[in-house]
């Protein structure tokens, strides 16, 4: 549990004041793992991190079985999660089979997922940079026509595991491009976690300079180098507020291999009620939470924030 009056509340000029937290754990998180979680522990897992206040709990993903079997269960799943406002549950759609299939289920929120890299968009998607856009256009315009919200992904913002570093350009043109198509809103994706401060600023003013509103990006790092929080803080200083965390830091991608976990949520929690922002989430449900799921799993969370509040249980 925390202990009465921590972290202390000291506040730092020029950043948000309230900060939504899009809580990818369920997707991105549980995607990862080797063993299949049972559909009714996922649907105990969301439920438990709705009630811990979070407001966008990501469900699951529409992909075919073949691709990402632990979420193959997705038909399963979404019944489940009755109770719980479907504009909370964003879930994953690759192509306009998948959003056929979350629209059936009453599905709000959509999200796309493409790449800023060549490679990274032949391993995930089989296709090149251009022929996903292609691909995501047709879903796009029917989930806007259904007046349901759409999320573009982004992944391999700032380096790639076969290309290297990616080009502050190249990723802004990516972005750009999905924004024409109607994505209300775009997750920078740092994969593998190479990203740094420096480099955050850099993109984020070049999607200044590229017309590209603050208020429409969100920020998904992966802590591989420890930069996560950094990284974090500094998407905060340039009015970044809404911020991608993965429950316990579960997760990784399935293609790409040196791509470690999530950004905890509990780590940014604790720093971010530390700076006086606000976020709606019980950091006690949610310790609770990722406890529970880190016995389901087998294993510890790497999450500091969980080791430390857990240990004084």
């Amino acid at each position: 549990m925390t202990a009465a009056g921590l972290p202390m509340e000291v506040t730092a000029e020029g950043l948000p004041t309230r900060v939504r937290i899009h809580e990818v754990g369920a997707r991105d998180g549980l995607q990862n793992e080797q063993t299949v979680v049972p559909t009714e522990i996922k649907a105990e897992f969301i439920r438990r991190l709705a009630d811990a206040g979070l407001p966008t709990v990501e469900a699951t993903s529409f992909v075919h079985p073949k691709w990402v079997p632990q979420l193959a269960d997705a038909e399963q799943l979404f019944p489940q999660l009755d109770g719980i406002d479907p504009e909370r549950l964003p879930v994953l759609v690759p192509n306009e089979r998948g959003l056929d299939r979350a629209l059936a289920l009453g599905a709000r929120r959509i999200a796309v997922f493409g790449s800023a890299t060549e490679s990274f968009a032949k391993a995930n998607l089989n296709r090149t940079v251009d022929e996903a856009l292609a691909m995501f256009a047709p879903v796009v315009a029917r989930a806007k026509d259904a007046g349901v919200q759409v999320r573009g992904y982004l992944s391999m913002c700032f380096g790639d595991p076969w290309e290297g570093p990616v080009p502050v350009a190249q990723t802004v043109r990516v972005c750009r491009a999905l924004l024409d198509l109607g994505c209300d809103e775009l997750s920078l994706g740092d994969t593998i976690g190479v990203a740094t401060p420096g480099h955050v600023r850099t993109l984020l003013a070049s999607l200044d300079e590229a017309g590209v509103a603050t208020s429409r990006i969100g920020v998904h790092f992966h802590d591989t180098y420890g930069q996560a929080l950094a990284n974090t803080f500094a998407a905060l200083q340039h009015g970044i507020t809404t911020i991608d965390a993965s429950a316990g830091g579960l997760g990784g991608c399935p293609y790409a291999k040196s791509a470690t976990g999530n950004l905890a949520t509990e780590d940014l929690v604790w720093m971010l009620h530390g700076l006086g922002i606000e976020t709606g989430v019980d950091l006690d449900r949610l310790t609770a939470t990722s406890v529970w799921m880190a016995d389901v799993l087998g294993r510890p969370s790497p999450s500091r924030t969980l080791r430390a509040l857990s240990h004084k249980e």
